[in-house]
């Protein structure tokens, strides 16, 4: 499974999970930091989900 947020201008901010997850309900949650760290601000931002053959893009907002 892979879980990767995107900006509104699809530039790569975080990789939340990218490894093999046991089937069944499973919580992640992201604590609005970038790949180095820093906080990000408020906006829209994209999620892509990769499990085995499926992929699927959501928005989601972030607010502070």
């Amino acid at each position: 499974m892979k879980i990767e947020i995107f900006n509104v201008l699809g530039q790569k901010v975080q990789t939340l999970v990218d490894a093999d997850m046991d089937a069944g309900y499973q919580s992640i949650v992201w604590d609005g930091t970038d790949r180095s760290g820093r906080s990000v601000s408020s906006g829209v931002y994209l999620y892509r989900m990769q499990a085995a053959d499926k992929t699927f893009t959501k928005k989601m907002l972030m607010l502070k």
